[in-house]
């Protein structure tokens, strides 16, 4: 329901991000968050850790509008198998 409110808005973000050739650096940040895994006995090994990244919320919603046109032209021009 909040995409319908804001579609028009992103729409014209993006457009402009692809006529400019431009992506904000805010957009390629990620939040990562270094956890211990259970039961190791050297925490001194990287392998005793596990990554979890979290990308701009943003990006994503960006992401799934582009592979929508993407997929409706290959659909209309019968690009897919």
């Amino acid at each position: 329901m909040v995409a319908l409110v804001i579609i028009k808005d992103l729409i014209k973000i993006v457009s402009n991000y692809f006529i400019n050739g431009i992506i904000p650096k805010s957009l390629k940040k990620f939040i990562i968050i270094v956890l211990y895994k259970e039961e190791k006995k050297n925490y001194s090994l990287l392998s005793s850790y596990k990554l979890i990244a979290f990308k701009n919320i943003l990006v994503k919603v960006l992401k799934k509008y582009i592979v929508n046109i993407i997929l409706k032209a290959a659909e209309e021009y019968r690009l897919l198998f």
